[in-house]
């Protein structure tokens, strides 16, 4: 009779061995490598994407250690199951001379109460405390946790990583009587869909086994594969690491010209389910910070792209992100924009509230008028040229000062060089 555990179970290593990928951390002579291999075992944290084998990995650490595995998943677990744990480590400890290891999976999900449960018990040594996370533990996790514990990054697993895992699956048989084979473009296609997790891969490889095997095929064919991952998603954890990278990744494409990586990671996005008007926002946003008046037209182009997504949806409206992106990263490049914003806020907190000068003031009544409100102010429109020379519109304590300093690049090289004739007409009234 055929097994109903997943294939990611039943196949789950069992030592060091056994483990695929990671080999920064655990060839010999590395730090944990070591540590497992002696049975010195410190608390530590596990940080890496899904399906990489952070589970994996402290259960093999546990059996080296001849410990007793104790699993927790902090997205079920609260106060009540974390004494439960210290009370079995105190048993084990007591009546069976055993040390004990706690696994808690997605332990940024324990909020700072939870997390600090676990603080006494690691330093009193009464367990050793291993965490998994998809997120950075420096967001994620306190401090004083973090202080007890080491962090080990895990990498996405590679192609060879994969094959590795899909060899000992076949030489498994996936759990059939008979061998079952699979052909090389349905291995690419599976190691591609699988997107470096080791989960994603044998969750894949068994449907497209059992697929073939109701067809009676004994070969697993690229047509089973793509009929079995056609719905895959590629990594990306919305509002997580890889969205924060990607996102960031997308953005300093465009900054530095580069449409072709501008195109890649906003595809990536998209195709790993990122909401498209999020990334529509992002790229009004990367108009005015990284273009700016070097080419006004950017803006427009990325708010009609904003409203054709909004207007036509997906998947129809995301090519005007792509227009947009590919616009952006092309278009020249000044952040005088930003940079004034952010100077002038700078400035706003260090002076404090300062008065408006009386000759910008309205005057709409008597008593303002009287008060000086309004006197002395020359209307531009009435000056030579249309400005009004010598004029100041600054805060007293602030003229003088220049904000906005357009780059030589694109439009910009026009209004730099109009501001500079208007500062040279300014300096000769004042002279006068």
């Amino acid at each position: 009779m055929k097994s109903t555990e997943p294939l990611a179970d039943r196949l789950r290593p069992k030592t060091l061995n056994e483990f695929a990928g990671q080999t920064h951390l655990l060839a010999k002579n590395k730090p944990l490598y070591e540590a497992i291999q002696s049975g010195q075992l410190h608390s530590l944290i596990l940080w890496g994407p899904p399906g990489v084998g952070k589970t994996t990995l402290a259960r093999i650490i546990a059996q080296h250690a001849n410990a007793n595995f104790i699993a927790l998943s902090a997205v079920l677990a609260g106060i009540k199951d974390i004494r439960q744990v210290v009370e079995q480590a105190k048993k084990n400890r007591s009546d069976f001379q055993q040390n004990t290891i706690l696994f808690v999976d997605e332990v940024h999900r324990f909020n700072k109460s939870q997390q600090d449960g676990f603080l006494p018990h690691v330093e009193a040594g009464l367990f050793t405390f291993i965490g998994a996370t998809t997120e950075n533990p420096s967001f994620s996790l306190n401090n004083a946790l973090l202080s007890r514990a080491r962090v080990y990054t895990l990498k996405p697993l590679q192609p060879i990583d994969l094959r590795k895992i899909l060899r000992n699956a076949l030489s498994n048989n996936l759990g059939y009587q008979s061998t079952i084979s699979i052909d090389e473009k349905a291995t690419e296609l599976l190691i591609n869909a699988a997107d470096s997790d080791a989960r994603r891969l044998l969750n894949y490889v068994e449907l497209s086994a059992q697929l073939a095997d109701s067809k009676n095929d004994k070969t697993i064919s690229a047509s089973t594969v793509e009929a079995v991952v056609q719905d895959g998603v590629r990594r990306f954890d919305n509002h997580g690491e890889d969205f924060y990278n990607q996102i960031s990744a997308l953005h300093k494409s465009v900054r530095g010209s580069d449409p072709d990586a501008s195109i890649y990671w906003l595809r990536r996005m998209l195709d790993g389910g990122c909401d498209p008007l999020y990334v529509a926002r992002r790229i009004v946003r990367i108009a005015s910070e990284d273009i700016g008046n070097a080419d006004p037209r950017a803006l427009q182009i990325a708010l009609n792209a904003w409203e054709t997504q909004e207007k036509l949806g997906s998947p129809e409206g995301e090519l005007a992100l792509v227009q947009a992106i590919t616009y952006l990263a092309c278009a020249p490049k000044s952040n005088a924009v930003y940079n004034a914003y952010n100077t002038v806020g700078t400035i706003i907190k260090s002076s404090g509230s300062l008065d408006v000068p009386y000759h910008l003031r309205n005057a709409p009544t008597k008593l303002m008028k009287e008060e000086g409100y309004h006197k002395g102010y020359r209307y531009a429109h009435n000056e030579p040229n249309a400005f009004a020379a010598g004029e100041t519109y600054l805060p007293n304590q602030l003229i003088g000062d220049i904000y906005y300093k357009p780059v030589k690049r694109g439009l910009e090289i026009k209004i730099s060089d109009k501001l500079q004739r208007l500062r040279e007409l300014n300096k000769n009234a004042q002279k006068n």
